[in-house]
């Protein structure tokens, strides 16, 4: 199976952000996603070109378009934010933005109508109706097809750093679930989601793709749901490990940290030497520990089994990263990963409301609400 890449200009970016709809007095979700859409058509009847269904009528998602900076698709996603702020204020009905609601339940929840949705759904039964996640997707340009899978797999040794950075799904229909993410955990039960196969080349991306086709397993090649993924019509690799962020803060400064480390890859290959991976083994040791403990989390950094504290970690990176942060123009959004590493990261912040208020969880909803609309504060 041929399958063909777009041209894509390199480390270009575009971001796609998932947000919840909740009530602003009980924090319930609502399923109020296409009354949103229908309030944002254009004069001529067409559906919003960037703002988006998903899988539950709970759920809008944000897409940016292609941007040359950071700065650029976060300020595309956020004005999007305010359109839909500007339909769900007169509703009662805020935006919010966490991996996981901190209690709701899935039989609550319907389904947006559409055949893929359900056919997902008739698929994947109990686990698909409990698809009740958020995540930030992060796309950036790859300008030769050849250096994708290399890329891709350089990038497997930094799914706990991302998962840790971003975790924000503790809690799980009412209940504190004891991990950083377990969205993480949730969403690889579907049947082509989790850590991607150790795939070296693009016509091994190809026959992959061909036997999941042949065996009926896909329709196309946008249902491998893996945490890290080619994007061939786009011409992108697509970081998809992340759970929602709570703040403008948080998204710009993880989607800096993606772009830069895809440009010292890139960069890498463009010298003649080889991305370094890791055994498959330790990737998946990895995301779990990132699952669990998130920034506590002790991960496994190379082949020869060497360990360190992801938030070590993360700070040493952002030091070799910066110079092509500078290049790219995302020196101030990587170093917000500061704000991240040292106000905690959003699971964190949620345990901390509900251990301050007893363990009410609409108090959680309550403190996403105000973090999406006026950021970290960090005074």
């Amino acid at each position: 199976m041929d399958i063909d890449f777009a041209p894509s200009r390199r480390s270009t970016v575009g971001i796609e952000w998932e947000i919840a709809l909740v009530d602003r007095t009980t924090g319930d979700l609502v399923s109020v996603a296409e009354r949103v859409l229908d309030s944002l058509r254009t004069a001529d009847g067409s559906a919003h070109p960037q703002v988006t269904g998903e899988l539950l009528l709970n759920t809008v998602e944000l897409v940016s378009g292609v941007h040359d900076t950071i700065a650029g698709a976060v300020a595309d996603v956020a004005g999007q934010l305010a359109e839909v702020r500007a339909i769900t204020e007169p509703l009662g009905v805020d935006p919010v933005c966490s991996g996981s609601h901190p209690f709701g339940q899935w039989y609550d929840q319907e389904v947006t109508d559409k055949p893929r949705y359900h056919k997902l759904i008739d698929r994947t039964q109990w686990w698909g109706r409990n698809m009740m996640i958020w995540g930030i997707h992060v796309h950036v340009g790859i300008e030769d097809r050849d250096k994708v899978m290399p890329i891709l797999n350089g990038l497997l040794s930094y799914l706990p750093h991302l998962q840790a950075l971003s975790a924000s799904s503790p809690f799980w229909a009412g209940v504190d679930t004891g991990y950083a993410s377990n969205r993480a955990l949730m969403f690889q039960q579907l049947p082509t989601a989790g850590v991607p196969w150790d795939l070296p080349d693009w016509a091994a991306w190809e026959a992959y793709v061909a036997d999941m086709t042949r065996t009926g397993i896909i329709d196309d090649v946008t249902e491998v749901r893996w945490d890290i993924r080619p994007a061939p019509r786009w011409g992108t690799i697509e970081v998809r490990v992340c759970d929602g962020v709570a703040t403008v803060q948080e998204l710009g400064a993880i989607a800096a940290f993606i772009q830069c480390l895809v440009e010292w890859m890139s960069t890498r290959i463009d010298d003649g030497e080889a991305v370094p991976t890791m055994q498959q083994w330790f990737v998946r040791e990895n995301k779990w520990r990132a699952a669990r403990y998130g920034l506590d989390a002790e991960i496994i950094l190379d082949s020869a089994a060497n360990e360190r504290l992801v938030t070590d970690d993360v700070r040493r990176l952002i030091g070799i990263l910066m110079p092509f942060a500078e290049r790219l123009g995302c020196s101030v959004e990587l170093g917000q990963l500061h704000l991240i590493l040292d106000h905690g990261a959003s699971y964190q912040r949620q345990r901390k409301v509900a251990e301050a208020h007893w363990g009410d969880l609409p108090a959680v909803v309550s403190s996403l609400r105000r973090e999406l609309k006026h950021g970290l504060v960090t005074g």
